[in-house]
């Protein structure tokens, strides 16, 4: 099966937990709080699902299109002793119309680079937050690829599906968000998080 959006199959877990050896960490860098609920939206295959799913004690919803990937996000998950509210599989678009209600946090990992409709799923992620919820995009940096290497080989999507920060602020503000913070993410990544506008 190919991937939903280009660009954006799973990298196998050796390189991943090399790029992310404190995944826990980078979501607390991001503004996820224990007290949260959560969607992770494109959770591939849960690397970033079980680091939510602990440190907001399991009130995570999780959703992908591919039932491969879910799947093996159910396994990463359970392999680390959490748990998840609820898994989704369908399209990132649908998100909207299947949660039951709002959520704190919308986290979406290595993936908006790559979604068709961008200003459409940002009205997504608009229609399932809470007033003041926040919208955490982690990217890469629009570095060309075959500089972005881990353990030794490029990584990371094609150089011109890469974004600046400030072209996710461009296509997402306008749908009901101001931006609050980019954090560095080093070595080859940035997050943007946005907070939903009155």
């Amino acid at each position: 099966m190919s991937p939903p959006f280009p660009a954006t199959s799973m990298p196998d877990r050796d390189w991943w937990s090399a790029l992310w050896p404190d995944p826990e960490g980078v979501l607390r860098r991001l503004g996820v709080e224990p007290d949260m609920t959560v969607l992770d939206l494109c959770c591939g295959d849960g690397y970033f699902t079980a680091a939510l799913a602990k440190l907001v004690g399991g009130k995570v919803h999780a959703l992908d299109l591919d039932p491969a990937m879910i799947e093996q996000a159910k396994a990463e998950v359970a392999r680390q002793g959490t748990s998840v509210r609820r898994w989704i599989c369908a399209d990132a678009h649908a998100a909207a119309k299947l949660l039951a209600e709002p959520v704190d946090y919308v986290l979406m990992a290595n993936t908006f680079h790559g979604v068709p409709g961008q200003p459409d799923l940002a009205r997504t992620v608009r229609a399932v937050l809470q007033p003041q919820g926040l919208f955490g995009i982690v990217n890469w940096h629009p570095l060309p690829r075959e500089r972005t290497t881990v353990l030794d080989k490029p990584r990371g999507p094609r150089t011109d599906m890469r974004m600046l920060p400030q072209a996710v602020s461009d296509v997402v503000e306008p749908e009901g968000f101001r931006t609050v913070r980019i954090i560095d993410l080093p070595p080859y990544h940035y997050a943007i998080v946005l907070e939903t506008a009155p």
